[in-house]
């Protein structure tokens, strides 16, 4: 099904709130997740997923957790910083998405992965240089990855405007320490 971005009644689009996870081993490469199921089923993506906010769920908790369900790793939240804030409206047109992006700060060393399959799809080690090659999301292939390696280290708040063909967006504040 195709949807004109342009078109959009936004006014009854639910609002979702997530975290994305970026995790990198000693040689850099980054954790993702090759997606088996919706949203972006066949996709790749860091680790992530929904905040819980019926148990009062902060996105730092929601960080550790997501991280412990998809990797098996279980982390302090001073392990995890927000490297960033994406406010993404009309996304494929069916929800607004809160997402805070964390980096994990240090290296993951692999034997720390429980499993490299799970029931959303299966984590692959992929050289940072390389995951913008794969097929991503268009947000992130376009906006939200090379934001992350930029601002690594540092910090970005970005609102992405799905409702236009070709997708816009503003960086509203950020922090580079490269």
């Amino acid at each position: 099904m195709t949807h004109d971005p342009t078109n959009i009644n936004t006014a009854d689009l639910p609002y979702r709130i997530a975290v994305l996870c970026y995790l990198r081993d000693a040689q850099g490469r980054q954790l993702m997740l090759h997606r088996s199921k919706a949203p972006n089923r066949g996709l790749y993506s860091p680790i992530g997923g929904k905040l819980e906010p019926t148990t009062g769920e902060s996105p730092h908790q929601c960080a550790v957790r997501e991280i412990y369900e998809e990797t098996g790793m279980q982390l302090n939240v001073s392990e995890v910083r927000m490297s960033g804030l994406v406010a993404e409206t009309a996304y494929e047109g069916a929800g607004h998405w809160l997402m805070f992006l964390f980096e994990v700060n240090r290296a993951v060393n692999h034997t720390e992965i429980a499993s490299m399959q799970f029931d959303e799809g299966d984590l692959e080690w992929v050289e940072a240089d390389r995951v913008g090659e794969l097929p991503l999301p268009d947000t992130d292939r376009l906006i939200i990855w090379p934001l992350v390696q930029k601002y690594r280290g540092g910090f970005f708040a970005c609102d992405i405007d799905c409702r236009t063909d070709p997708l816009t967006w503003t960086v509203h504040e950020s922090i580079n320490v490269n």
